[in-house]
């Protein structure tokens, strides 16, 4: 998609008409107050852009729930936490929440992290306070594992990808032999772990298990790996950090087997930043893309919230808060425990159709789609 100011322009208008005719509707404006959701993703340094895609869709969320008359009357704000992708800044600010809750503010939850390494530091804190915490992407398998009451996530977690993936790989490219390599995050490990087994049960190997560093840029002495393992696959578990440049350096060493990254690489980044040599590589992915879930008013009226395009975890974000507020009407409530009830008890209506939420907080039945970059965008592969 590219930018159009015109587009921008009329978005804009037609945001401004709707909110001025909310204002004169007198029963369609929240008038109970203010009740605060949380958003922690990083929104600095090298993982910005993936923060700011999901902040994007809650905004878009929370605007449209209160142009429609709130939560149960209340006014949602969105508060934004800068986690810098680090765990010990994700811990602190947990400080920041709990003042807001001592200082008598209605915390609605918040949605976040991100990463699984900075949600699970985090959750320690978290689980003693009463508010919500929906992660729109944290994947890491024992997130829902560890007696969570107030968890829950809109996306698979590893062993999901991990399963999918592993087909993928066997059943649909035909592999063997693959090169599994990974970032040094317990998101990066995890994964990789899971999808070594996946492998195992399939009939296929693991012929290289490589760690790179997470955010690294340069991989000669890893492509040379690769080409001494001979794999007819390669699976990375990463971020968009580090994808495009690993894939960049495959390329221009002439390996040309077929590569597969996880969702962590699931950004427009992955192909921008790849000169040119992502063409052709596959990304798995926790939700559609924009493209393929939501129509054209649901794109010009998050362009007219955010001044941008949306991106692939905007629609994990929007989803987040689509969950929040509906375990709200669902309750009743603003009541933590309340609300974290009826989401383990009732349907959840959302952009990606109907959700359905184990005693865990996991997804019942979650999807992982699998995309290919064909002419320098993310196509959905059907198979």
């Amino acid at each position: 998609m590219m930018n159009r100011p015109l587009t921008f322009l009329l978005s804009a208008i037609t945001l401004l008409t709707s909110l001025l005719i909310a204002g004169c509707a007198g029963d369609n404006v929240p008038n109970k107050g203010d009740v605060y959701v949380y958003v922690a993703v990083p929104l600095s340094g090298f993982q910005a852009n993936g923060g700011q895609t999901v902040l994007g869709g809650v905004r878009l969320a929370a605007e449209q729930i209160n142009r429609a008359g709130g939560l149960l009357g209340y006014r949602v704000v969105v508060h934004p936490l800068d986690d810098e992708s680090d765990s010990d800044v994700a811990v602190d600010q947990v400080g920041q929440v709990r003042q807001a809750l001592d200082a008598g503010e209605r915390v609605l939850g918040l949605i976040g992290h991100l990463n699984s390494g900075q949600t699970l530091a985090a959750m320690e804190l978290y689980q003693n306070l009463p508010l919500l915490v929906i992660t729109p992407t944290a994947s890491e398998q024992s997130l829902t594992e560890r007696g969570y009451d107030n968890f829950f996530r809109v996306n698979a977690n590893d062993a999901v990808q991990a399963a999918v993936d592993g087909r993928f790989l066997v059943e649909q490219l035909g592999a063997q032999r693959v090169a599994v390599i990974f970032n040094n995050t317990e998101y990066g490990q995890g994964l990789a772990a899971s999808l070594v087994d996946e492998l195992e049960q399939r009939g296929a190997e693991a012929v290289l298990e490589l760690e790179v560093e997470e955010g690294q840029g340069r991989y000669e002495e890893e492509v040379a790996q690769v080409q001494e393992a001979g794999p007819d696959a390669i699976f990375y578990a990463g971020y968009e950090i580090e994808a495009p440049y690993l894939r960049a350096a495959l390329v221009e060493a002439g390996v040309d087997v077929p590569m597969l990254a996880s969702d962590g690489a699931f950004l427009a980044a992955t192909i921008d930043e790849a000169a040119g040599a992502a063409e052709g590589m596959y990304v798995s992915a926790f939700a559609p893309s924009p493209d393929n879930v939501a129509d054209d008013r649901w794109i010009e009226a998050y362009q007219a919230v955010e001044y941008r395009n949306p991106d692939t975890y905007s629609v994990n974000g929007y989803v987040a808060m689509q969950v929040l507020a509906e375990g709200v009407r669902e309750a009743s409530s603003l009541n933590a425990g309340a609300i974290a009830q009826a989401l383990r008890q009732n349907p959840i209506e959302s952009l990606l159709s109907e959700l359905r939420f184990e005693p865990d907080g996991d997804l019942v039945d979650p999807e992982i789609w699998i995309y290919q970059v064909q002419d320098g965008e993310f196509r959905q592969v059907e198979w």
